[in-house]
C-alpha cells in the first residue's frame, strides 16, 4: 500500500484542481491506497462505521476508507497498471489504485459515501456507479449528467447507498477504450443488520475479456467480439486463485459480467440458487436451484449454496473456448490428419514446428512448445493427476473439513478416500445386452412402403 502523501509527494504527481474539489478542499482528501500485487486479501473486520459481513474479492482486495462527520469518505485513482494476467504472462491495462479491476467498494444500506476520483490517465474519464439508485448528477456519464474529469484533476461524488445488493463501476467516458482496457470493479452495499443475508464465505468477481496479440502487453481496444483472453478479475487460470470453503458453510458468489457477450457459469459438484441481481436480492420463495446460470452483457448474479462435498471442484464458464487460454480464431481442424511427413519437411525449415489437433486438442496441456515472451498457452493448469487441459476463465472451489471460519489460504490438493477415484479396468468386458426383439422385425412380417410424390402425400 502506498499513502496519500507518498503518492502526491512523487515524482511529476499531479496537482488537485481547486475550484472542482472547493467544498471539502484538497487538504482534505483521504488516503490513495494501493496495491499491485494479485494476492487475495482476506478481509478485515470493518474498522469503524456499521458492522458488516465483509466479501472476498478473488486475487483482489476492498478499498479501505475514513470515517469524516458520518461520511464514509473514499479515494479512487484511474491510472494505467501492470497486471499479471496469469505466472508468465503480464498486461498493461488501466485500472484503479494500481490494479485491473480496482478495489471493491463496501458500504452499508444508508451510508453517505463520498468518492474523490483523481484521474490520472492519458484522457478525461468519469465513473458510472452501475445498478445504483443516486442522485443524477452523481450517475458518471460525461456530457449527459457531468462534465469529463479532465487529466490531473480530482472530482467527488456523493450519494447515500439507498438500497442493499451487488453493483459495479466503470467508466462512461470513451468506454470502448477504457472498459477494453480494464478500467471496472465492485461495489457491494450490505444490509443494515449483519444478521440479514448472512453467509459464511461471500466471493465477488468480475468476468472481463481481452485480446492481447502474443508476445504483446497491451489489449487492442477495437475489438468487438474476437477476444483471446477470458479472465476473472483480471486472471486467467491457472492464475486464477481457489475459493476455499469449510464443509457446511453456505458460500455466496457474486459475479458481474463486463465483458462484450454472456458466460453460462456452472458450478461442480454442487447446485446453488440464484439469490440476487444487481436490482436486488430475490425473496426466498422466488429463487430457482441450478448448476448452470447465464450472466448476460452488463448484468450480476449472486448464487448461493452448502458446500457439502469435499473435494475441489471446477467453477467455469461453460463456452468452451473460454476455458482456453490465448488461441487463433482461424486455426483449422486437423482431427484425422496425418501430418508426420509434413512435419518433418516443415521441420526443416521451422525446428521447432510442431504438428496439432490430429487427435483432438488435449495433448496441447502437456506439449511444451516454444512460445512468444510474455504469452500464455492455451491451457497450463497442473493437477494432482497431471495436466488439467483448461485455461482462461475457470477457477476451484476447495471444500474441505475442519477449515477455520475465516481461513482463506490454499489446503492443497484433495486427498480422497480410498477407492473414491476413477480407475482403469483392466478386466473381461462384460458382454453387451441385446435390444428387445419387436413385432416390426420378427420373420414373416411384411411392409407396404409408398413413396410420397408430392408435398399434399
Amino acid at each position: 500500500m502506498v499513502s496519500r502523501r507518498d503518492f502526491f509527494m512523487g515524482a511529476g504527481a499531479l496537482a488537485v484542481g481547486a475550484g472542482v474539489v472547493s467544498r471539502v478542499g484538497a487538504a482534505s482528501l483521504p488516503e490513495a491506497a494501493s496495491a499491485a500485487n494479485a494476492t487475495t486479501q482476506p478481509p478485515p473486520s470493518p474498522p469503524n462505521g456499521r458492522p458488516f459481513n465483509p466479501v472476498v474479492t478473488l486475487n483482489g482486495w476492498s478499498l479501505p476508507w475514513r470515517m469524516n462527520n458520518n461520511v464514509k469518505e473514499f479515494h479512487l485513482v484511474a491510472e494505467p497498471v501492470v497486471r499479471e494476467i496469469a505466472p508468465g504472462m503480464k498486461a498493461n491495462l488501466w485500472g484503479y489504485n494500481g490494479q485491473s479491476p480496482g478495489p471493491t467498494i463496501e458500504v452499508v444500506e444508508g451510508d453517505r459515501v463520498r468518492i474523490f476520483v483523481t484521474n490520472r490517465l492519458p484522457e478525461e474519464t468519469s465513473i458510472h456507479w452501475h445498478g445504483q439508485r443516486l442522485p443524477n448528477g452523481m450517475d458518471g456519464v460525461t456530457g449527459l449528467t457531468q462534465a469529463a474529469i479532465p487529466v490531473g484533476k480530482t472530482y467527488v461524488y456523493e450519494f447515500v447507498a439507498q438500497h442493499a445488493g451487488t453493483f459495479m463501476y466503470h467508466p462512461h467516458a470513451d468506454e470502448m477504450v477504457q472498459m477494453a482496457m480494464g478500467m471496472m470493479g465492485f461495489w457491494v452495499t450490505h444490509p443494515k443488520s449483519p444478521a440479514v443475508q448472512q453467509v459464511d464465505r461471500d466471493y465477488v468477481m468480475l468476468l472481463n475479456a481481452y485480446d492481447i496479440d502474443p508476445g504483446s502487453f497491451t489489449p487492442k481496444v477495437n475489438t468487438m467480439l474476437d477476444f483471446n483472453l477470458w479472465t476473472i478479475n483480471s486472471r486467467a487460470f491457472p492464475g486464477i486463485a481457489p475459493m476455499m470453503a469449510r464443509k457446511g458453510d453456505r458460500v455466496r458468489i457474486r459475479v458481474g459480467n463486463l465483458t462484450m457477450t454472456n458466460h453460462p457459469l456452472h458450478i461442480h459438484g454442487h447446485a446453488f440458487e440464484v439469490a440476487g441481481t444487481d436490482g436486488g436480492w430475490i425473496p426466498k420463495a422466488a429463487r430457482w436451484p441450478e448448476v448452470t446460470v447465464d450472466i448476460g452483457v452488463g448484468q450480476m448474479r449472486a448464487m448461493e449454496f452448502i458446500a457439502d462435498a469435499p473435494g475441489d471442484w471446477a467453477f467455469h464458464c461453460h463456452k468452451s473456448h473460454h476455458t482456453m487460454g490465448p488461441m487463433g480464431h482461424q486455426v483449422p481442424t486437423m482431427l484425422g490428419v496425418d501430418q508426420k511427413d509434413l512435419a518433418k519437411k516443415i521441420n526443416k525449415l521451422v525446428p521447432d514446428y510442431m504438428a496439432m489437433g490430429e487427435n483432438g486438442m488435449e495433448s496441447m496441456s502437456s506439449m511444451h512448445m516454444p512460445l512468444p515472451d510474455n504469452t500464455l498457452p492455451m491451457m497450463d493448469g497442473k493437477g494432482p493427476f497431471g495436466p488439467i487441459g483448461m485455461g482462461g476463465m475457470l477457477t476451484v472451489l476447495k471444500v474441505r473439513d475442519g477449515l477455520a471460519r475465516n481461513d482463506y489460504r490454499d489446503p492443497g490438493w484433495y486427498q480422497h478416500p480410498k477407492g473414491s477415484v476413477a480407475y482403469e479396468w483392466d478386466g473381461a468386458m462384460p458382454a453387451a445386452p441385446a435390444a428387445p426383439s419387436s413385432g416390426a422385425m420378427q420373420p414373416g412380417v411384411e411392409f407396404n412402403v409408398r413413396k410420397p410424390q408430392s408435398h399434399s402425400h
